[in-house]
């Protein structure tokens, strides 16, 4: 599992971490020299590497939250020196907290002053750096794309409008007819038929074919291929794994049944399952009880600042399709679908009352579904879980969404926490693509991934 995790964090990404981690041990070093002397970096009775990994920590995780680990978030200079600050500034306050509470991590007045003047620097000055480099040196998988469907194309655009911090250029598309040879699609576009992969792939330096079996299905000569990849290493892939592997979502438009049929994972141990639902039992267990002074705040705000109850119950699908009852704190007006039967809530909408709108960016609505997980109804992480009405309705317009209940629905889930807002069929495509990422590539080390970034959202209140 923790090579699907690692396929979210880019070489990109990594580099980013590893590098920032040893600018601000090297910024602690120096102001150490500076301060002190050099003599006290081998003094043994001050361990200043162990506070520095301290800072270092606390840093990083600043900057995490600060979503500055996200090269598809900040690409604009200014929000990116402000949100530097502002991270670096609220890191400072959490280690002047953790201070008071442990002295004796404290580093020296001195010093910290002086490292942190160095880190705000060395950051900003990577931060710089670091963009220039990997768009200038860095290096970039180089793929040739076999199909020019609609389908296709869509997946194709999304890997191109990610291509900086994916590290990827497409060379171009193949398409059987040769009469669009030289049609423009993205960027470029078709440069070639199938007969002409064998000369484009060593020409353009291809370092992955990746092919759409919906449109190259008996076209293509295996043979040739077959060589190629033998005596020329390139690498051949179906255009729904690349898909998968680069975004973190399986492209349900371009896909088929045997795909799923004959593809790895979607395979679950009796075990993993069962540490799951143990620790879904023990934490939501834990969780009501932690949370229950803030639950009894909640619901006394509901109740005085609008008439009806503070909890609603709602049908919803479950496991294998079945119906359970789901509990959440109101945040809507009690009429709310009087007039409309049942429709999905839509950003800014006008039924939410004010302390809805505050709990539902907070998730404190959520907090009573840790009843339906203790009950085994929902696990902590796992598809979000649908009404009646909308299942059936979109089990008619979208291919495999049935799929998404061979798991227990979550409070949080991956579809959630990489695709916040869902109003429409669009988005619950979109959504699905997820799920099934994740019903494919199910474990507790994904679980816990996903509850880290539940953390992260909530922490910048990003509604769903």
């Amino acid at each position: 599992m923790a090579a699907v995790i690692l396929k979210r964090l880019t070489w990109r990404t990594l580099v980013l971490i590893l590098f920032e981690t040893a600018l601000i041990l090297g910024a602690v070093a120096a102001a150490v020299v500076v301060r002190l002397g050099s003599e006290n970096l081998f003094d043994h009775s001050e361990p200043w590497v162990y506070k520095a990994l301290i800072i270092a920590a606390v840093c990083q995780t600043c900057l995490y939250y600060a979503e500055l680990y996200d090269t598809r978030v900040v690409r604009d200079k200014r929000e990116l020196f402000v949100r530097l600050l502002q991270a670096l500034g609220v890191a400072s306050l959490i280690l002047g907290f953790v201070y008071y509470l442990v002295p004796d991590w404290v580093i020296g007045r001195g010093v910290f002053l002086i490292a942190a003047g160095l880190i705000v620097t060395f950051v900003i000055g990577w931060r710089v750096a670091f963009e220039w480099l990997t768009g200038h040196v860095g290096p970039r998988e180089r793929l040739l794309l076999v199909g020019t469907s609609a389908a296709a194309v869509a997946l194709a655009r999304e890997l191109h409008d990610l291509r900086e911090e994916l590290g990827v250029d497409i060379v171009g598309f193949i398409d059987p007819d040769q009469a669009k040879v030289g049609e423009s699609l993205l960027n470029p576009g078709v440069i070639g038929t199938v007969a002409d992969i064998p000369e484009i792939v060593r020409d353009r330096r291809v370092d992955r074919v990746v092919v759409s079996l919906a449109d190259a299905r008996g076209r293509l000569p295996m043979d040739t291929l077959l060589e190629m990849k033998l005596s020329q290493g390139v690498t051949f892939d179906h255009l729904a794994s690349v898909y998968e592997e680069y975004t973190g979502k399986i492209a349900v438009e371009n896909l088929r049944p045997s795909w799923l049929i004959f593809s790895s994972g979607f395979r679950t141990s009796r075990v993993t399952m069962a540490a799951k639902r143990a620790g879904d039992a023990v934490f939501a267990a834990l969780g009501l009880v932690i949370a229950a002074p803030v639950m009894l705040l909640v619901a006394a705000a509901i109740k005085l600042t609008s008439p009806g109850p503070a909890l609603y119950h709602q049908v919803r699908v479950g496991l294998q399709g079945r119906h359970f009852t789901i509990h959440k704190f109101r945040s809507m007006r009690t009429d709310a679908e009087a007039g409309t039967g049942a429709v999905w809530a839509q950003q800014n909408d006008d039924r939410i009352t004010p302390v809805g709108r505050i709990i539902r960016k907070t998730r404190l609505d959520e907090l009573p579904q840790l009843w339906n997980v203790l009950r085994g109804d929902m696990s902590f992480v796992g598809p979000r879980p649908e009404r009646p009405e909308f299942v059936s309705s979109l089990s008619e317009q979208i291919p495999f969404y049935g799929q998404r209940h061979v798991v227990k629905p979550g409070v949080t889930g991956w579809a959630q926490v990489c695709y916040t807002y869902g109003a429409s069929v669009e988005d619950a495509l979109e959504k699905l693509q997820y799920d099934l990422f994740y019903i494919k590539h199910l474990s507790l080390a994904l679980d816990l991934f996903v509850i880290f970034k539940t953390i992260q959202t909530v922490v910048l209140r990003r509604g769903t």
